[in-house]
């Protein structure tokens, strides 16, 4: 997927433009882009090759749960069949390797929590004055903060689909259980023992387990760090919040994307970063305070073709932390009905 999104707009104060972007009282032209060839410059690096090696894996995680097919016939037909010993014996083959492939998400999922801690540590570091100046310098850690998200929103997305997951886990922790109950030796494990199968199900529990980790490990950065102050962190993210949206409702931007699918880049990175805004701020996106424009942003995922982005909408509704507040808008209430 090549992406290459450059593009400037002057703004001031609110008078020329969005006033939810970054701005001085003198009208001045910024350039951004999220770009998928944006090289890191010398003071990038260090970061930028750590993250890479877990991005590399990404494409191939999205693979693997696409593909992710289960073993219902095989676990519906030894509990009909309690007696059966061959058809246990099945049942228990078939979902050993599918457990070892949750067990690979769920690490990847850690993985991914630990660079967005390193992203977050440069993006937020006071280095540069503000938050544009970050995304405008910085703009190969910038690109890869947005495919992490990107990532987590597909992840999380497939998942939500595939009931397969969750009932072959619980079929492999059932079974677990009453093999020890019965001292029967259990192969599989040793590949996901009972303290690693606790925190697996809890992850797999949650509807959208990977945004989960990635709002848990923001909140986390934002409490361990605090001598950074807490706008370091939501300017961050309400500024790409803005990028996204400008891009997507702009004709003369929008009309750059090369495919459907720098669209939806778009679009998964502007969700996510509302609801990491929404976990970190105080009193979240949906206040009159917050520097996101979610009424705006609202527009833009329903100007979208139909079924399109319900996934995302959904993710608005039910993964957000203020939305249902008394202090939201009623109007952005009303616009995220269903």
């Amino acid at each position: 997927m090549g992406l290459l999104r450059r593009w400037a707009q002057p703004w001031c104060c609110g008078e020329h433009g969005s006033p939810f972007l970054p701005c001085s009282c003198s009208v001045h032209s910024s350039v951004m882009g999220f770009t998928y060839n944006a090289q890191p410059t010398d003071a990038e690096r260090e970061v930028w090759e750590e993250v890479d090696v877990v991005l590399k894996d990404a494409a191939a995680i999205l693979d693997e749960l696409q593909a992710y097919k289960g073993a219902g016939r095989e676990i519906r037909e030894a509990i009909q069949n309690p007696s059966d010993e061959g058809l246990q014996d099945e049942a228990w083959a078939a979902v050993v390797p599918l457990v070892g492939r949750l067990k690979k998400f769920y690490e990847f999922s850690q993985r991914l929590e630990a660079a967005l801690h390193r992203l977050l540590r440069a993006l937020t570091s006071e280095s540069y004055n503000d938050p544009m100046q970050h995304l405008e310098r910085e703009q190969a850690l910038a690109k890869q903060f947005a495919e992490i998200l990107h990532f987590t929103l597909r992840f999380d997305e497939l998942k939500m689909t595939n009931p397969a997951i969750q009932n072959d886990f619980s079929y492999y922790r059932r079974t677990l259980n009453r093999m020890r109950i019965n001292n029967v030796p259990a192969e599989g494990e040793n590949e996901v023992n009972n303290e690693l199968a606790n925190r697996i199900s809890l992850f797999y529990a949650d509807a959208t387990p990977m945004l989960k980790t990635l709002s848990d490990g923001t909140t986390k950065f934002v409490s361990e760090n605090k001598n950074l102050p807490i706008e370091n962190t939501t300017d961050v993210l309400s500024t790409m919040a803005s990028v996204c949206k400008v891009m997507l409702e702009n004709p003369d931007y929008r009309c750059r994307f090369s495919s459907e699918e720098t669209v939806s880049f778009c679009l998964r990175v502007m969700v996510g970063v509302i609801i990491l805004y929404d976990y970190v701020h105080p009193v979240g996106a949906f206040s009159k305070s917050s520097k996101i424009d979610m009424k705006g942003c609202i527009k833009v995922l329903k100007d979208q073709p139909p079924n399109t982005v319900d996934g995302l909408l959904n993710a608005l509704r039910y993964t957000t932390k203020h939305l249902n507040d008394e202090s939201t808008n009623k109007t952005i209430k009303a616009m995220l009905q269903p």
